[in-house]
């Protein structure tokens, strides 16, 4: 049984985090980390980062509203106060972001109990990681055009298919799987299950080599695997719905049961720019000193703060004239924050920017050349940016489809 580290009062509770990760920065990694956990590569990074999550844990930090019986803490509401002050910290991100931001809500609200009791304790922990089964070569934005198909047989399932884009596969002992059980009906003819992948008979996974040379990503190929009906979550055909839950969920409707740490630090990321400004130059004239580069830091420190204001108001239900239009927009608009923030610094780094990681003399440790080329991928991952506009227009706006 988990004893929290804090009193459930928010403000006690939010000076007793501050001062638990003041007091226990954890040391650098021995491997430089990626941007964030979805590329991580090596057994290096995950075993730093794993263990930093379960340091995080123990310590109350993760699990903080996740009910006792499920491994969690049981103090509600106090989430989002760890969270926040893990970025303030800029301590390492948590690994297990697809099982703290996706699996856990998912289960919450769809599992059985016993599937509450296996499940989450492990993610929580970090002890256990998971990847998302959705996109296939033929199904990514159009997600129910799913063809990865489960038959029953007898307590089983039978699984072949081929999933892409799966992050974080390499090194996850479970994955959330999207799967077809019908093919007489688009949506019904759906069911989801919480799926075995190490050491699992029947399952490959492939690394996939992205633009930046890391391979975060993989491909995951079933071939007759095996998967016991007691891991499908939900009822049969009933996977659309659970679907939506997890991408709610993905695209920033949930705090999760912690995905702070140093990623996604909004404000952090201007002040990125500034430094790279006061330490780039362009013939004779220093960045910093460049009205229309001062202009454009400005810009984004603005569009910064504006962002920081939203994600604030979205706690707040009473602030929220719709409850999906504020957590989709975030997703959208941080998504394209970040890539704007990238291609600001390499515009700053100008001839420099072309340097990459490996080369000791690139400004900023070669940040700002990998960020801008990972930012397409966020702004496609959980629903690219234009099948997301779509979504505040129709449900959120109620306006007309396009023709």
């Amino acid at each position: 049984m988990n004893a929290p580290i804090q009193e459930p009062d928010p403000n006690e509770f939010r000076s007793k985090v501050r001062r638990w990760l003041e007091e226990n920065v954890p040391p650098p990694s021995p491997e430089r980390l990626p941007i964030t956990p979805i590329e991580v590569m090596t057994f290096g990074q995950r075993d730093y980062l794993q263990e930093w999550q379960r340091k995080c844990y123990k310590a109350g930090l993760v699990g903080t509203d996740i009910p006792v019986e499920y491994g969690g803490y049981g103090h509600k509401g106090l989430q989002s106060i760890a969270n926040q002050e893990m970025k303030r910290a800029k301590v390492p991100y948590l690994i297990n972001i697809v099982g703290l931001s996706m699996a856990v809500p998912t289960i919450l609200r769809h599992g059985t109990e016993e599937q509450k009791r296996k499940f989450i304790p492990g993610c929580l922990s970090g002890e256990e990681i998971w990847c998302q089964g959705f996109s296939e070569p033929g199904a990514g934005s159009d997600l129910a055009n799913q063809r990865t198909m489960a038959k029953k047989d007898g307590d089983d399932w039978i699984l072949n298919g081929h999933k892409v884009w799966t992050s974080l596969g390499h090194f996850a002992k479970w994955m959330i799987l999207l799967t077809r059980t019908s093919s007489e009906h688009k949506y019904e003819g759906l069911t989801y299950f919480l799926c075995p992948i190490e050491g699992q008979s029947g399952v490959t996974v492939r690394p996939l080599v992205k633009i930046t040379g890391e391979t975060g990503f993989n491909e995951v190929l079933f071939e007759d695997a095996r998967i016991p009906d007691a891991y499908r979550l939900d009822e049969v055909g009933k996977g659309w719905t659970v679907a939506m839950t997890t991408l709610t969920a993905e695209r920033g409707a949930s705090e999760g049961a912690g995905s702070g740490g140093g990623a996604g630090d909004i404000l952090g990321a201007t002040a990125k720019l500034v430094e790279l400004a006061r330490n780039s130059w362009s013939g004779d004239t220093l960045a910093a000193d460049n009205p229309v580069t001062r202009d454009a830091i400005v810009q984004r420190s603005i569009a910064a703060e504006g962002l920081r204001q939203s994600a604030r108001r979205a706690r707040v239900s009473s602030l929220c004239d719709h409850p999906m239009r504020l957590p989709l927009q975030q997703k959208l608009a941080v998504t394209e924050f970040d890539q704007e923030n990238a291609r600001l610094g390499v515009q700053i780094a100008g001839a420099h920017s072309t340097l990459y990681k490996r080369d000791s003399r690139a400004p900023s440790e070669g940040h700002w050349p990998l960020a801008y080329l990972n930012s397409y991928g966020n702004t496609i991952a959980a629903g690219t940016n234009e099948i997301q506009r779509n979504i505040l227009g129709e449900r959120v706006l109620g306006l007309p489809k396009s023709k």
